[in-house]
């Protein structure tokens, strides 16, 4: 699958290889960020899905097909965005892979190039460890490659979830009232 990032290639060396280190963190820190924001975030949907439940429950025989049929567009409307806003929010703390897999000669940055390194066997593994140990600065730019994709990804689907959400937290309520 293409990102349409150039793939990594060893460069002869980074500028400044601190700044790079200091990315990286940061990077990785976002993601714990943003499963963390994730995470929080199903919980509340879990809490809102809860109340209107109660709610429901609380008036007996009720169903949406009692709704005029404006009621009942805003209604189904609502239900379909908290479903793609939970959808969303799975997708935001889905466990995130390279985009592209690791071969021989490419340097280690992430546990899923260590696995595939370990299924070539003992050998290529040994020499991918060195091949990151002897060009440092390709397995820290593929790194912040592969870190800021990750980032991103998790941010778009958690503006996304956030979008339906509000949508459903503004639709089924006036569904309601518009009876």
């Amino acid at each position: 699958m293409s990102t349409g990032l150039p793939e990594p290639t060893t460069p002869a060396s980074v500028a400044e290889p601190r700044t790079a280190e200091r990315l990286l963190k940061e990077l990785r820190q976002e993601v714990a960020r943003a499963d963390t924001k994730g995470s929080v975030l199903v919980a509340a949907q879990g809490m809102s899905a809860s109340a209107l439940i109660a709610v429901l429950v609380a008036a007996p025989g009720w169903q949406p097909s009692s709704l005029s049929a404006l009621g009942q567009v805003m209604w189904w409307a609502g239900v379909a965005c908290f479903i793609g806003s939970l959808l969303a929010l799975l997708m935001t703390v889905v466990p995130r892979y390279r985009s592209h897999d690791w071969r021989p000669g490419l340097p280690l940055t992430h546990f899923a190039d260590i696995h595939r390194a370990a299924r070539h066997g003992p050998t290529a593994l040994e020499e991918a460890l060195r091949e990151t140990e002897r060009a440092p600065a390709a397995a820290l730019l593929s790194a912040l490659t592969e870190n800021s994709r990750i980032v991103t990804g998790k941010y778009a689907w958690l503006r996304t979830s956030m979008a339906c959400f509000t949508a459903a937290m503004v639709l089924l309520p006036v569904a309601l009232l518009v009876g």
